[in-house]
């Protein structure tokens, strides 16, 4: 959020474009710890669209409470690809919504799972399709790792929401760039 108050545009806009699509939104945040659910709860009429969020900040939370399997932790790490597909999924079937974003990411100051600090992976779901993820190099400290993500997988909501951008053209269809 900005320190001013002030609502991110993104945030607006994809609450805005959430609204007009008739879809709802959910979130499971690991590096950003409920920032990206707490970012659109500050767009006025956002309780038409945000159903909930996981914060998921353990890596057994993400099994317990956002239904990652513990094959996917195992095998690929709390912070991949696979994971932040999965918390998508998860999010949206636990908050009941269309959509579900998750976020997973080395915020720093010391790199995870040897992925270095500003590795982040967004995740995505949306009626219709199968969840992808997003992958991210950001710089910075903490907080403007965990900002920058934030604003990112919203850019990526409205992008999806829209049909605009989704990387249907992807040859796996399970990550897609900006």
């Amino acid at each position: 959020m900005d320190p001013s108050g002030a609502v991110p545009p993104p945030a607006t806009a994809a609450v805005t474009a959430l609204r007009d699509r008739g879809w709802t939104l959910a979130t499971a945040e690991s590096l950003t710890a409920g920032l990206l659910a707490a970012t659109v709860a500050e767009v006025p009429g956002a309780s038409t669209v945000l159903r909930g969020g996981l914060i998921v900040y353990a890596t057994d939370l993400k099994h317990e409470l956002a239904g990652v399997p513990t094959e996917v932790l195992e095998r690929h790490g709390a912070v991949s690809a696979e994971t932040a597909r999965a918390l998508a999924r998860g999010a949206a079937r636990r908050c009941g919504s269309d959509v579900g974003v998750g976020l997973t990411g080395v915020a720093g100051p010391e790199p995870q799972e040897d992925r270095p600090v500003g590795t982040v992976h967004v995740g995505l779901t949306v009626p219709g399709r199968e969840p992808w993820s997003v992958p991210l190099a950001l710089t910075g400290d903490r907080s403007r790792i965990r900002t920058a993500a934030c604003a990112a997988a919203l850019k990526l909501v409205i992008a999806a929401v829209t049909g605009e951008g989704t990387g249907d053209d992807d040859d796996d269809g399970n990550e897609s760039g900006m």
